[in-house]
Parts: structure tokens; C-alpha cells; sequence
């Protein structure tokens, strides 16, 4: 049976208050919610972290809010009141359920007489090559429920022509109407950046734009309501473009630092002190660090959709995104030849060796394991002969950790999850700090491990080696 909770019913809210010009970064609490008149009934289909984000959201401005998702187990624990999405608390999610602004389901029958829809399905690559078959099922089912006059958004991350040549045939198909003349369509580019405590959905500028003019002034009024900046683009192909390009960038100046720090360990040279040094110019420079991979969907898979796009649309291929995803790609077999390096300085054969990896998720202080690169040094280490045990206090919730035997399916089999106890720090060969997570007694960690490769630059010590 499809899961479902809908108990109906708004509470009586203010009137929003107009946006600053400059955007700022205010509390959650602090952005204020729409008037009555702007109420909509809202779908938003795909329930991950975008999406979750963007239906509370939603729901406290004061749209009526159906989260439609296909994963049963995960609407089911969202009706039962338990976020999985770091910057979406249970405690912030359990009144929108109670008050009916907010509802889950995984029938597509509660879609059903929209106002406004919003497609955040994944778009994983399948074999080098785009997979948008989530987008292409999301469209199929909305344009089943599709109205004259209604607003449908894609924010799925994407290469730029899909919401002109892929999302607007399917809904004019199933539904019979013409997107921009019947119905209204546009796309705005997901910046959701887990764990960020400055920068929320609620105060980031948000890119829109339309198929059409009226379109764009039904997707601005839309996220007006819901964030305190738009930014509108003149079409939908440059917004898509915007998402790949801010993504590519991240990924392309942390391929640079990445590989700097190989050679300028080759050469004895202090990779981190130049990157301090080199912040403190205050024109013509940003901060990226060295890491043990990338992780998440952003940076291991956005910029594969434009070198993929660039080479189908002008027949050559993005170089600096091949280059960026060949270093990144490869920093998780770079750490692990370091540590071996490293044990074998100690007369320790890997083979054998227990190493302790602490942080399983892509990013600190986030339960996010999509393309971790911990789980590729997991697996080196495991081919190589090594015991392998993993702490991470924010993947492994609800039950004590040491008590749990459940890993996301992206750890390889073979690893033992632990508690990083002073025991268990003192029983390792080697610890590797993967992920820096706040939560970790970093004191601890240096007063009794024998030796600590740490990818973060996080520690201090004679038994401490930085990336």
C-alpha cells in the first residue's frame, strides 16, 4: 500500500515582509512567510536532500505541501516524523506533518490538482553517460494531473536543453497542453549545500527562468515566496548551464590544490602553509584545500553532464573537467599509497594491519554517503589484506554505534564499525582521518593513536602526517 500522511489545515501566518537587496544570512526563523493570497497546493517530487529542503520550506511559508517520493521506506520514516536531511531536523519537520502543511506520500494519485510542481529527482551517471530517467518518470506522472494555468519547476541538476527538449514534450504529451501558452515551466538550479549553517535555501540567491515571459514571472513569484533573492536568467538552457558551471568550478580548483599537494609533498614542501599564505591576498584568489576525494552528487557527477554535453553538442571534449575528474577521481589511491608508504616506514606490511578510518560520509558533519570517497580507500585497503574499521557518529544514528552492524551501501563489505574509544585509537596500526567531523575529540585522537594520516588538516603531533 502507497504511505501517506495528510492531516490537512494551516496555521494563521503574517504577511512576508519585503526582501533586502543584498542577501544576507539570517536564522531560518527570520525569513517570513507569504500571505494568504499566495498560497499554493505545491508537489515536490523527490524527497532527498533538495527536495526535503525545499518542501519545509515551502510549508512553514504557507503553501499546502505534498512531498511525493518512490522510496517506501523512506516516506515511512518521514511520516513517522524522522528527517534523514541534516539541515531539516525532526524537530522542525514533525509540526508541518501535524499541521497538515505538509504531507508524504508514494501514491501518485495524492499529486493530484496542483498549483505548482517541482521536480528534485536524482540524475546519476549510468555508465559515463546521463541517466535522466527519474526526470522523464517525474514528468510522465505529473503531466497525468497537469492543469491549464499550473506551474511546473525542474532544480534537478542536468545538462542545458532538458527542460526545453525532454521535460516540456513529456508534459505536453500526457497532459495534451503546450508548456508557456496552456501551462507555465521553468527551471532554477538546486544550492542546497548540507551542513552549512550560514547559507540555507532560505537566503541564497536563487537562479530562475522560464520557457516563455509569463513563465518566468510564475517561477519568480513562486520562489519569492519561499527565499529572499531571485535571480532570473533569460532562459532555461542558461540556468542549466549556471548549475554546471558552478559545480565545475568547485571540481576543476580542487583537482589544482589536489594535485598540488602531491608534488609539493614530492618536493618537501608545505602545501597547506602556501595555501595560508596564498589566502591573504584579498583580490584574485579563493580558498580551495586538498582532500581525500570528492564525494556527494555535485562534484563527482554535475561536471561529467557539461564534458558529456560539450563534447555531444561541439565534438570535442571539456578538458579541464577530464583533468579535474582524473585527480579527484584518484586522491582516495593517493591516500592509500601514502599510507602504505607510511607503514612501511614503521617495518608494517598493510596486509595484516588494522586501520581505523574516521568519517564514512562525503563531507563533515553531515550523514551524506553519495560517492564517498571513503568507501574507495575502504575497499583499497581491504584488497590489500587490511583490517579495516570505520567511525562516523553522524551516519550510524538511533542505536549505539557500537551495537550496529548496518552500513550504507556504499561501504564495502569487510568493514567493522567502531567507537573512536582511546582503545580502539591505541589498537590501530593506522588511523586515517577521512572526514573532520566536529563531533570527533581531536585530542584524543592525537594523545593515543600511534600514527594519524590526516586528510583534513585537522591534528597536530609527532604522530601526526597532513595530506
Amino acid at each position: 500500500m502507497p504511505a501517506r500522511h495528510d492531516t490537512g489545515g494551516f496555521a494563521a501566518r503574517r504577511p512576508r515582509a519585503s526582501a533586502p537587496p543584498v542577501p544576507s544570512a539570517p536564522s531560518a526563523a527570520s525569513v517570513p512567510p507569504v500571505p494568504s493570497a499566495a498560497r499554493s497546493r505545491v508537489i515536490v517530487a523527490g524527497q532527498g536532500y533538495v527536495g526535503l529542503s525545499l518542501a519545509a520550506r515551502a510549508a512553514e511559508a504557507g503553501h499546502r505541501v505534498v512531498g511525493f517520493d518512490v522510496d517506501e521506506r523512506r516516506v515511512e520514516q518521514l511520516i513517522a516524523g524522522e528527517s534523514y536531511v541534516v539541515d531539516i531536523p525532526s524537530a522542525r519537520l514533525r509540526p508541518l506533518l501535524a499541521s497538515g502543511a505538509y504531507s508524504v506520500s508514494t501514491d501518485p494519485a495524492d499529486c493530484a490538482g496542483f498549483d505548482i510542481a517541482v521536480i528534485t529527482v536524482p540524475t546519476p551517471l549510468r555508465e559515463g553517460l546521463p541517466d535522466l530517467s527519474h526526470i522523464a518518470g517525474s514528468a510522465r506522472m505529473l503531466g497525468g494531473f497537469l492543469r491549464p494555468g499550473a506551474l511546473v519547476v525542474l532544480e534537478s541538476t542536468t545538462y542545458p536543453g532538458t527542460t526545453d527538449e525532454l521535460v516540456a514534450p513529456i508534459l505536453a504529451e500526457t497532459s495534451g497542453l503546450t508548456a508557456g501558452r496552456d501551462f507555465h515551466l521553468g527551471y532554477s538550479p538546486e544550492r542546497i549545500d548540507p551542513g552549512n549553517t550560514r547559507w540555507s535555501l532560505e537566503n541564497t540567491p536563487k537562479v530562475v527562468s522560464g520557457v516563455n515571459r509569463t513563465s518566468l514571472e510564475h517561477v519568480q513569484a513562486f520562489y519569492r515566496s519561499i527565499v529572499r533573492t531571485v535571480v532570473p536568467v533569460s532562459g532555461c538552457r542558461t540556468a542549466e548551464l549556471t548549475k554546471l558551471l558552478e559545480n565545475t568550478f568547485r571540481h576543476v580548483n580542487i583537482g589544482l590544490v589536489n594535485e598540488l599537494a602531491m608534488f609539493a609533498h614530492e618536493l618537501d614542501v608545505d602545501v597547506w602553509e602556501a595555501i595560508d599564505a596564498a589566502t591573504t591576498k584579498p583580490y584574485g584568489y579563493l580558498r580551495f584545500v586538498p582532500g581525500p576525494g570528492v564525494g556527494g552528487h555535485c562534484l563527482p557527477i554535475d561536471p561529467s553532464y557539461l564534458s558529456w554535453w560539450a563534447e555531444r553538442t561541439a565534438g570535442r571534449t571539456f578538458r579541464f573537467v577530464e583533468l579535474a575528474n582524473d585527480v579527484n577521481s584518484h586522491m582516495p589511491d593517493y591516500v592509500v599509497q601514502r599510507l602504505v608508504k607510511a607503514l612501511d616506514r614503521r617495518e608494517k606490511d598493510v596486509k595484516g594491519s588494522r586501520v581505523l578510518l574516521l568519517g564514512i560520509s562525503y563531507k563533515a558533519n553531515t550523514s551524506d554517503t553519495r560517492e564517498t570517497p571513503s568507501a574507495r580507500v575502504a575497499e583499497l585497503l581491504l584488497g590489500m589484506g587490511a583490517d579495516v574499521y570505520a567511525a562516523d557518529p553522524h551516519v550510524v544514528r538511533e542505536v549505539p554505534i557500537e551495537e550496529s552492524t548496518e552500513l550504507p551501501a556504499e561501504v564495502p563489505d569487510g568493514v567493522r564499525l567502531v567507537t573512536p574509544s582511546p582503545e580502539e585509537l591505541a589498537a590501530a596500526d593506522a588511523v586515517v582521518l577521512l572526514t573532520d567531523h566536529d563531533a570527533f575529540d581531536y585530542d584524543t585522537v592525537t594523545a593515543c593513536s600511534t600514527y594519524v594520516l590526516d586528510c583534513r588538516r585537522r591534528l597536530s603531533g609527532d604522530n601526526i602526517e597532513i595530506l
